[in-house]
């Protein structure tokens, strides 16, 4: 990894900022007037999935449910529903429970604080680091996908990032996280544009990008990547794809599904140890009859 010298440094802040103040796509959790329930809200959605298919869940949900509140106080069989093909479902739960601990910890306003962010339900670091720049305007390393190929490529000269986050990548970004806070969560999201919009994994843009000039892959011929590879995950006939059909089944439902229209045509044995898992999980309701749904109004005591 070369060093870059405090000019270096401040060229780059600069031209990124520059470039992303004219490119940025105007999404709605990035205007001055949204929530910190919003940002956390986009972060949860965006998680793995494209912003394309985000947008329209993100505005559904904060037009029925603006507040944690109003989406602690939802069913979770509602909750899954509208959770629509976002992906992972599991996370809508988790969604629901946060809300409920802001509620409870916080008076229902989202915390500040990096170790509260992360003691709520399905907060990761990352997510945390996002919240605390994007809701706050606090100086926080916020370190995605995007970020790590953008760094390896300017700094490194490397095709693309290790395999999973590494300790260096992220003191890397910490060392190039402007000293003003402000401008340091402007920094966290323009560099995950560039990454998003031109510095791109398949087919890069150099000639539309504003730090070429200064970045070591594009100096060296662009040379293919000979690190580690990620392995993609396989899809089809996975249980992932089987309990992703069984939980689409029951949102379509009006009314509880039989075990035996689930997932019609899968095996018997896939299908069990996925709704066992889905049961578990707490996206699926075993009701009578050996029929199922989503999962129910939770009954409070008193």
């Amino acid at each position: 990894m070369r060093s870059l010298s405090t000019a270096d440094r401040g060229a780059l802040h600069r031209e990124i900022l520059q470039w992303y103040a004219v490119h940025l796509r105007p999404l709605p959790w990035r205007e001055a007037s949204c929530s910190p329930w919003g940002v956390l809200l986009s972060e949860v959605m965006a998680q793995q999935t494209p912003l394309a298919r985000v947008e329209p869940a993100w505005r559904e949900w904060m037009s029925r449910w603006p507040t944690p509140a109003a989406l602690a106080a939802e069913s979770p069989g509602e909750v899954v529903r509208a959770w629509g093909r976002l992906g992972y479902p599991r996370r809508a739960l988790r969604l629901r429970e946060a809300a409920a601990a802001i509620v409870e910890r916080h008076g229902g306003e989202v915390p500040r604080g990096l170790d509260e962010l992360r003691a709520l339900p399905g907060v990761g670091d990352y997510t945390a680091a996002a919240v605390a720049a994007f809701a706050f305007g606090d100086r926080s390393v916020v370190v995605d996908t995007n970020v790590r190929r953008v760094q390896a490529r300017i700094v490194d000269g490397v095709a693309q990032a290790a395999p999973s986050l590494t300790r260096a990548e992220v003191a890397l970004a910490e060392s190039l996280l402007p000293a003003d806070d402000a401008e340091a969560a402007t920094w966290n999201v323009a560099v995950m544009e560039l990454g998003a919009l031109v510095c791109t994994a398949r087919a890069p843009r150099c000639e539309e990008c504003p730090v070429s000039a200064r970045c070591a892959w594009f100096l060296a011929g662009r040379p293919a990547y000979e690190g580690p590879v990620r392995r993609g995950q396989a899809w089809h006939g996975t249980d992932r794809q089987v309990r992703g059909i069984i939980v689409q089944t029951l949102r379509d439902a009006s009314e509880p599904v039989a075990r035996g229209d689930l997932a019609p045509g899968r095996d018997e044995a896939q299908v069990d140890r996925c709704l066992a898992g889905l049961i578990e999980d707490g996206l699926v309701e075993p009701v009578a009859g050996e029929r199922f749904s989503l999962p129910r109004i939770e009954e409070r005591a008193g």
